[in-house]
């Protein structure tokens, strides 16, 4: 294949979040083809991550400012850029695949899509993110923690909840595509928690609804009950929530396939069974997403520390409390970064990316 268009489009996505990597197959070209027109893609790669009114990125690249602000414009309605409006002023800036422009066809999918971005995840998405810092990170359930234990703002879903004053929930991308698919589960659908100026823009774009406080905790309840996973974004002030399943999130499903998950995910806590008050009725295996659980010779469910991701799921149905979560040791424990710019830093640093277009470094280079 010539140099092409869309050739470059892939790899500037793949200097962001957790990439886009290429594959043999060629399939990640069939999915920007079918999300991105030639001149959207060419657009894309004169955007950056960081907020733009239109007029400067027409002065910028040289383009008619009414006709860069039609693209724009088309790209926000095709879910492929964010676009931020205050004080009558838009903004725009470039997202990545994941979390971005995947996410943001929530309304768009279809089974053809679905398809596509299946055969993607499995050939080369999923096996990427072994070694990459994972653009969610797990919490544990509540009730799962010692009330004599304190836990940080950061870790616990109901206190990010209480400082959010703008709140959506959406459906969960993940479900809807592999419910095209005839495949997943019968988790509940809506349950994507988005905040904030993203709270805007998935209302805006009828991909969600907005809800207050006593609704998002109920919809915390609900996902618990459902053995669901809490996953916020990977910061300590995360734009969004999202409560997944090992069926259907890309996140879960990736981790499962690695042999030590656990070093992977940003969580301080691991699940420990006391043996002795074991009754080993198997609950927890059931209630697992990691397969961290499991029979022992002695009839008792103990848990793999290397594949636990500390959700707390297992806790909180045990019927005889054999099972409580411990903090990890000190030098196991990680903080977030602090928002979406650092984790997108650290996130290339560990990938050996940059943030900087590669439009704009290409023409620093020659």
């Amino acid at each position: 294949m010539n140099n092409t268009v869309y050739q470059r489009l892939r790899a500037q996505l793949d200097q962001y979040s957790v990439g886009f990597p290429a594959t043999s197959s060629g399939i990640e070209y069939r999915i920007l083809k079918r999300l991105f027109s030639e001149e959207e893609a060419a657009m894309y790669l004169d955007l950056s991550l960081m907020l733009e009114e239109p007029g400067s990125i027409a002065q910028r690249t040289g383009r008619d400012a009414a006709d860069t602000r039609k693209i724009l414009e088309q790209m926000v309605e095709k879910g492929l850029i964010f676009r931020l409006q205050k004080n009558q002023t838009a903004r725009y800036a470039a997202v990545p695949f994941v979390i971005g422009s995947y996410e943001f066809q929530l309304n768009r999918m279809d089974r053809e899509l679905a398809e596509l971005t299946e055969a993607y995840f499995v050939e080369a998405f999923l096996p990427n993110l072994a070694g990459k810092m994972p653009p969610l990170r797990t919490i544990p359930v509540q009730r799962s923690v010692d009330v004599k234990h304190k836990v940080a703002s950061y870790a616990d879903a109901r206190d990010i909840i209480a400082g959010k004053q703008k709140i959506a929930v959406a459906d969960c991308i993940c479900r809807k595509q592999q419910g095209l698919l005839n495949k997943g589960c019968d988790k509940p659908l809506e349950v994507c928690l988005v905040f904030g100026s993203h709270a805007d823009y998935y209302v805006e774009k009828k991909m969600a609804r907005f809800i207050d406080q006593a609704q998002a905790l109920a919809i915390l309840d609900q996902c618990e009950k459902a053995g669901l996973v809490n996953q916020p974004a990977n910061m300590l002030n995360p734009g969004g929530m999202c409560n997944c399943c090992k069926d259907c999130c890309g996140v879960l499903r990736s981790l499962n396939q690695m042999p030590k998950p656990a070093e992977m995910v940003c969580n301080n806590y691991t699940a420990v069974v006391d043996a002795e008050t074991c009754s080993a009725c198997e609950v927890c295996l059931d209630r697992c997403q990691m397969a961290a659980v499991f029979m022992n010779a002695a009839s008792s469910a103990e848990v793999d520390p290397n594949r636990c991701i500390g959700c707390g799921l297992c806790v909180t149905t045990c019927p005889t409390e054999a099972i409580h979560l411990e903090t990890k040791p000190a030098d196991q424990q990680r903080t977030p970064p602090a928002g979406g710019r650092e984790l997108m830093d650290v996130t290339a640093k560990i990938r050996g990316t940059s943030l900087m277009p590669l439009s704009i470094s290409h023409n620093r280079d020659s």
